[in-house]
């Protein structure tokens, strides 16, 4: 694992606070301790949790004392490093069962991967990022996606990322293009470039397509909806340039996408996501 560069979402230093808000800095902190571990591809120690948050050293040391204690952490024997336990997957078990709109929208996501040979991702947002809440794989495919319920895909640079900003109202996604732009420094300039013209194309075809822009040789369509508490999720379709080019994607597949996210909102009494204001 790169240690130094670590997942923007994973390891956004905690400031202290002045006692004027509301959140309690102690909990702040161990949560993203917890998400720290969680991103990473290894174990960590102390030293390393402390330079991926930014968190003083002993802090961080009381931090991974108390989630050891409470069941969240583990120590591995004869080492300074720590895992996730399995009271973590408990909570996003308990998560997932009471996700209503999961279950009711898997035969439609189903036949959507049937219809077209491709991977599907029903997704919602984390931060900076699109979390996969559910992966369907269709059953004549030969390639498939290796994105599993958990998995994050870039906000900016995927369909689905972009399908989601353009279920936001403006003030939504305007908020999040300034966390969007702070976390790419540098490089947005191009990215921002690129995502405006993106969201452009929503707003002309009804859906986001993303041709290789996260992953080279990856491409794909995707699609919100709103659901109906005013939640926003994204749907994914997609696999190898080979197997799904760019205009096969237009074509075929994004008919095919419109037709299950409209059976979606009626299934669940959502709408369907909203187009940019123009």
């Amino acid at each position: 694992m790169n240690r130094s560069s670590p997942s923007r979402t994973a390891a956004e230093p905690v400031k202290d606070k002045d006692g004027s808000g509301d959140e309690v800095t102690a909990l702040a902190r161990g949560l993203t301790v917890l998400r720290s571990v969680a991103a990473a591809d290894a174990p960590l120690s102390n030293r390393e949790l402390t330079e991926l948050t930014g968190i003083p050293k002993p802090t961080v040391s009381r931090i991974t004392a108390t989630l050891v204690s409470a069941g969240y952490l583990f120590r591995l024997p004869d080492s300074e490093r720590f895992v996730l336990t399995s009271s973590v997957l408990e909570l996003s078990n308990g998560f997932l069962r009471n996700f209503d709109i999961r279950a009711r929208a898997r035969p439609f996501l189903i036949e959507l991967a049937e219809r077209t040979a491709l991977s599907v991702h029903l997704a919602v947002r984390d931060r900076l990022d699109m979390v996969v809440i559910d992966a369907i794989r269709p059953r004549s495919a030969v390639l498939v996606s290796r994105l599993e319920i958990g998995s994050r895909m870039n906000l900016s640079r995927t369909a689905v990322g972009r399908a989601y900003l353009a279920a936001l109202t403006q003030p939504e996604r305007d908020k999040l293009l300034v966390g969007l732009q702070a976390a790419e420094g540098d490089d947005w300039g191009y990215i921002g470039s690129r995502l405006e013209s993106a969201l452009q194309e929503t707003v002309e075809r009804g859906f986001a397509i993303a041709t290789g822009e996260w992953h080279d040789g990856l491409n794909a369509i995707a699609l919100g909806f709103v659901g109906p508490s005013g939640e926003r999720y994204a749907v994914n379709c997609g696999g190898s340039a080979d197997q799904c080019p760019r205009d096969w994607l237009i074509s075929r597949a994004a008919p095919a996408l419109l037709e299950c996210i409209g059976k979606i909102v009626v299934e669940i009494g959502g709408t369907p996501g909203r187009r940019l204001d123009t």
